[in-house]
């Protein structure tokens, strides 16, 4: 495979991964659709102008375009330090971010993952919701984790590594199961969550979305999510905001303003 190649299945594999259509990638490219087609084919050859619009609208230096095979978006603190990193753009995830996004994971997951509606789409919104209406009752952030906008709704960047790594400690069980005649992709957990880990405030917020939101299924949790102020003013494939949840309408905000807000 030749290096058009190469870097069109990387665009591809990009573009899939946030739940981004051709479509939408060639109105932020200012390109025609077929391009995009012919790109991700290896079939066409990619100006230097255009690989830096891929590396901004994917949040990936350019350096990850043209050496594929590596996976730098989302890099998992560890307790030992890294040796000579070689210095490039990532989405860091502090340890202690870590430990509540993991935390809160299986926390939804031992109360209402069991249930038919729960697969992976679900629990990306919950997520998000969770994440989003606790920093706006309490202006810090809960996991802190990073959302991008796609046609599927909020959609949390770091997610798929925390799970691999959850998976490899044998803390949960990656299904692939079916909805309605749809596919869907469920996670057991396979321990409690350490409750310690997380605040009473924390566990409200958390509750509270469960309450609100876990009997949606995925088409409706989504649909839902789009009339978010946060998902509206953001772009296409964009990173959401969370200054954003400050300019929430009824029904979504969650926080009783006064005149001094």
């Amino acid at each position: 495979m030749n290096i058009y190649g190469k870097i069109g299945r990387r665009i591809k594999e990009l573009r899939e991964k946030t739940g981004m259509s051709q479509n939408t990638l060639a109105r932020h490219m200012k390109l025609p659709r077929p391009a995009i087609s012919q790109i991700e084919s290896g079939l066409r050859k990619i100006a230097t102008d255009e690989l830096l619009k891929f590396s901004r609208i994917f949040h990936v230096p350019v350096d990850d375009l043209l050496n594929p095979g590596k996976e730098p978006e989302v890099h998992l603190h560890e307790e030992k330090k890294e040796k000579s990193p070689r210095p490039r753009m990532r989405i860091s995830v502090p340890q202690k971010n870590l430990r509540k996004f993991k935390e809160v994971l299986l926390y939804i997951l031992n109360k209402v993952g069991s249930k038919s509606n729960i697969g992976e789409t679900v629990i990306y919104k919950l997520l998000y919701f969770i994440d989003f209406d606790f920093y706006e009752k309490y202006e810090e952030q809960l996991m802190g984790a990073t959302y991008m906008k796609n046609q599927y709704g909020p959609t949390p960047i770091e997610f798929a590594r925390i799970i691999d790594q959850l998976i490899s400690h044998e803390e949960l069980e990656k299904v692939k199961s079916g909805y309605f005649n749809y596919p869907q992709t469920k996670y057991l957990p396979l321990r409690k969550p350490d409750l310690t880990r997380l605040k009473a405030n924390e566990i409200e917020v958390i509750d509270d979305v469960l309450n609100r939101l876990s009997d949606m299924n995925a088409a409706q949790i989504s649909a839902y999510s789009h009339s978010d102020v946060p998902w509206i003013t953001t772009g296409d494939g964009d990173v959401i905001e969370y200054e954003s949840v400050f300019y929430r309408t009824p029904p979504y905000s969650v926080r009783a303003y006064t005149d001094e807000d």
